[in-house]
């Protein structure tokens, strides 16, 4: 009886029904003549709700349900979610679901409505974009069923209490890595880069074919063969590939839901991933007031797996980065030439200037990228008309700022750091590109 009452919800169409049966008897006070068939109603009424408590409770049906979620969420990017429900009831099931979904999402009016025939099963999907990395938890999946008379609602409960980790987004690394192998690179964005001489290792001799380049014929074997034969070349291998995360404060910075740290997370599992698939070493690690997390760079099997269960446990600190101690941990532990990517934030020269010892300290044994990002929402406000003197003058600090990023980047390359100043959403594409560019030159 308890489990009953517990589960039992009643609908508005019982109070509908019930409010004109007692609209009804009041105007039997008034016509005495209708009162028998208000009471007849009423016993309708009441047989009707007997029999629907009956129909979802006696009996032997019921909806069973089972929420299918990933093994892990892709931070920052569409997540399928799927709900499925079967109705072993023998008649026509109407069905109110409602899913707790994590307090990250802040969804408090998720709802679906479906009619269930007896004996179906039917699949209800929808998406969830995580914008933050960490253990989500889903609540109960409350389904509240009831039959077509529709005076009550049984309710089932399913799948409480569901963990799912929300890892960096491993989807653009699945996305990035079948691009970076195909012809399909500039419908991204992404540049075709022109080879500049033979930076490249030999592979071997093989025969000629129509297209090759002349200037690699190799004579000695042609003369051997009797047939012209070219050297070919690959790319070199196995160099070491870095990416330096800073997490300090200026990582903390939003933009579209997601901090410039996730960005940076998300960018660093790509380039790892093609580095590897490149036959480079692959590595990071992370530093504010100390250097920590760190990967040493390898292309084994397991290195991807061990670079994202890093990634995961990635925060910033809020504190300021030390780029003193990044410099020492770098010349002691970094003894072979590296391409040192390195993701941070710099919003004045004055910030720059304070650092830029340090950069050139290490970019003279490495090859150093410096990433950092544009203010997107200040370049917006720019654009805007301005109805009236003060947002005039706000607009032109806002121009300033952007012209001093600018600044920043010809101030790094004048001093022979490679720069990137890039949109957050345009990261990952324009540190590809950097890669590729890098080994289509050999400047490692």
């Amino acid at each position: 009886m308890k489990r009953i009452f517990k589960n039992t919800y009643l609908n508005k169409r019982f109070f509908w029904c019930l409010a004109c049966l007692i609209l009804g008897f009041l105007v039997a006070f008034v016509y005495p003549q209708i009162l028998f068939v208000m009471q007849m109603l009423f016993v309708i009424f009441i047989l009707l709700w007997v029999t629907e408590l009956f129909l979802l409770f006696a009996t032997k049906g019921k909806i069973e349900g089972e929420r299918l979620v990933p093994d892990k969420l892709s931070n920052s990017d569409e997540n399928p979610i799927a709900i499925k429900l079967t109705n072993s009831y023998l008649f026509k099931t109407y069905v109110k679901l409602i899913d707790e979904i994590p307090f990250q999402f802040q969804k408090r009016d998720f709802l679906l409505w479906s009619v269930l025939n007896p004996g179906q099963e039917k699949q209800y999907q929808y998406q969830l974009r995580p914008t933050q990395r960490g253990s989500y938890s889903f609540g109960s999946i409350n389904v509240f069923a009831y039959s077509p008379i529709g005076f009550l609602s049984r309710r089932f409960q399913f799948n409480t209490n569901q963990e799912v980790p929300v890892y960096p987004s491993f989807l653009q690394l699945r996305k990035y890595d079948l691009l970076a192998f195909s012809n399909r690179l500039s419908e991204y964005g992404l540049k075709k880069i022109r080879r500049i001489g033979h930076t490249m290792e030999f592979e071997q001799i093989k025969d000629y074919v129509r297209g090759d380049d002349i200037r690699n014929i190799n004579w000695k074997a042609t003369a051997k063969r009797n047939q012209l034969m070219v050297n070919q070349y690959q790319d070199e291998k196995s160099q070491p590939i870095y990416s330096v995360i800073d997490k300090g404060r200026v990582m903390q910075m939003p933009f579209n839901g997601l901090s410039l740290l996730d960005y940076a997370i998300n960018a660093t599992l790509v380039i790892s991933n093609i580095a590897i698939k490149k036959q480079d070493k692959a590595g990071m690690f992370s530093f504010s007031k100390k250097v920590e997390n760190r990967v040493v760079a390898d292309r084994r099997s397991a290195q991807m797996n061990l670079i994202l269960e890093t990634l995961y446990n990635l925060d910033t600190d809020f504190a300021e980065s030390d780029y003193s101690r990044l410099y020492i941990d770098i010349k002691r532990n970094l003894n072979q030439r590296s391409l040192l990517l390195l993701y941070s934030n710099f919003e004045t020269l004055d910030a720059l200037h304070r650092q830029l010892p340090y950069l050139q300290a290490i970019a003279k044994n490495h090859l150093l990228v410096v990433i950092f990002f544009q203010n997107t929402e200040l370049q917006e406000f720019v654009t805007n008309k301005a109805k009236n003197v003060h947002q005039i003058f706000e607009q032109t600090i806002a121009e300033k700022f952007i012209f001093e990023k600018r600044l920043i980047v010809n101030e790094l390359q004048k001093n022979g750091i490679q720069t990137i100043l890039t949109k957050p959403e345009d990261l990952t594409i324009n540190t590809i590109n950097k890669y590729l560019e890098i080994k289509a030159r050999g400047l490692i």
